[in-house]
């Protein structure tokens, strides 16, 4: 495999422009460490050279390379004789999004945006179980997905709006793989994907993976803002747009119809193929029932994207793509380059929840609400300067915190019992420093824990000055 090699002018757009703290070669130690931490400068990646960062960052030359001297004392890079710096991830690793370490007593992952099993979960995997040997009888490979459950997820597609065939679906192992199938199968390396600024960092990665350079469009204080994204649409020619238009990850905003209507006709005008995902679109916990029909409604070629992991059970890894029939048989062939099927057995329980989505999902939605109350509330009390808009749906909170500090409080949470996922991993060229998303997805009495565990962390790391001495312990 390549070795990943990372930029001077990238670094320096993931540290920001917030000055330096003295002594200078620390704190740029302290930033780069924090960056490899959370997976923005991935393991093995390849740092600048200590002239072309000293000359990106306004630096001189020897503090950088005392930086670096420092990020390696801390075994978080190691030099290789003729080619320079390379970012370790070290056993502090970088758990990135979803974390692939074991679980830790006493760890509250507050970087999980995964709900709690819907009441039912038990029953409809009892009732699947009991229709076992029915379907013993087949092979069991099944790469479009089983008859039964693209049968529901269209009938669901039906009942909100928008017209589908069962034909229409491809069952995958989650959204995240859905992701992977499109990009594997529309994009070349070199093309470009509109994103928004910020965005689910899984969906990045997964176009980055497949060779794609990323567009951002930045949201505004007021959401998407259709004249600037038909100009910067004009400017790059994208060849996809990824949208997350209900309860928008990270910033859990609701798309007006209006601003669907104009991004369709947009992206209708210039050709630019709508990757709309809708993993959160069951989870309206205000007024479910005032939810806008599908942006695919009205753009013929739009894909939908969906899962059953947000609504009924994060272990659930069930997705789904819906796609025009033409695009189905190409889907499947870069789908079985990738895995072979989704497990039939989940399909079934998928299928049986949809079919009694209804009550379900009204059971979710009220455990979801309450958590929700309760996070906003504890914040009020304990984190007063802390800021958010409540959220109508979805499954996290979107904070402003008052100072740029946001890979700082995520790279020191685990010395308080907490995993936090900083701002910066939503935006595909840094930034978000003032940024943290916060899930509501514990039970009530877990929040509570939570968020006091996160203002002794602010009030040590976040509210103050950071002495070197104090960066050290983390490392």
């Amino acid at each position: 495999m390549a070795t990943r090699w990372i930029s001077a002018s990238r670094v320096a757009r993931l540290l920001g422009d917030t000055g330096w703290a003295s002594p200078a070669y620390q704190d740029l130690a302290e930033r780069l460490r924090l960056l490899i931490v959370d997976g923005r400068i991935g393991h093995g990646s390849r740092l600048p050279s200590e002239r072309d960062l000293a000359a990106e960052l306004g630096l001189s030359r020897s503090t950088v390379a005392a930086g670096y001297a420092e990020l390696r004392d801390r075994g978080f890079a190691e030099a290789r004789r003729g080619s320079g710096n390379y970012a370790i991830a070290g056993a502090a690793g970088s758990a990135g999004l979803l974390g692939t370490e074991g679980p830790t007593d006493g760890l509250i992952e507050f970087n999980r945006a995964a709900p709690q099993a819907t009441p039912g979960l038990l029953l409809a995997y009892e009732r699947t179980i009991e229709q076992l040997a029915g379907l013993l009888g087949s092979t069991g490979y099944e790469p479009q997905g089983v008859p039964a459950l693209r049968e529901a997820i269209a009938d669901r597609f039906a009942q909100r709006g928008l017209p589908t065939d069962p034909d229409q679906i491809l069952v995958t192992s989650g959204a995240l793989s859905a992701l992977a199938v499109l990009a594997r199968c529309l994009l070349s390396r070199g093309d470009r994907v509109l994103v928004d600024a910020p965005t689910y960092p899984n969906a990045m990665d997964a176009f980055r993976q497949h060779g794609a350079r990323l567009v951002a469009q930045p949201l505004g204080g007021d959401g998407w803002d259709p004249a600037a994204t038909e100009l910067l649409v004009r400017q790059t020619s994208p060849r996809l747009a990824y949208l997350v238009p209900e309860f928008h990850n990270p910033t859990g905003w609701l798309m007006p119809e209006a601003v669907r209507a104009a991004l369709r006709e947009g992206f209708r005008t210039q050709r630019v193929t709508m990757i709309i995902d809708e993993t959160m679109v069951e989870l309206a916990l205000d007024d479910p029932a005032a939810m806008p029909p599908p942006m695919a409604v009205g753009a013929a070629d739009a894909i939908t994207v969906g899962s059953a992991s947000k609504a009924f059970w994060g272990g659930l890894r069930v997705g789904w793509i819906r796609a025009p029939r033409s695009l189905i048989r190409p889907l499947v062939q870069s789908r079985v380059a990738l895995d072979l099927g989704t497990a039939p057995l989940e399909q079934h329980v998928t299928a049986g929840l949809l079919r009694d989505s209804a009550t379900l999902l009204e059971l979710q939605r009220d455990r979801l609400t309450e958590q929700r109350d309760r996070l906003i509330a504890e914040l009020a009390e304990r984190l007063p300067g802390w800021t958010c808009e409540r959220p109508a749906g979805g499954l996290s909170l979107w904070i402003t915190l008052p100072r740029e500090v946001s890979s700082r409080l995520a790279g020191n949470a685990d010395r308080y019992g907490l995993q936090l996922t900083p701002g910066g991993q939503f935006f595909p060229d840094g930034g978000g420093e003032r940024m943290l998303r916060l899930p509501y997805t514990l039970p009530v009495e877990a929040l509570t824990v939570a968020v006091d565990r996160l203002a002794e962390l602010w009030a040590d790391v976040g509210s103050g000055p950071i002495s070197p001495s104090r960066l050290s312990l983390t490392a």
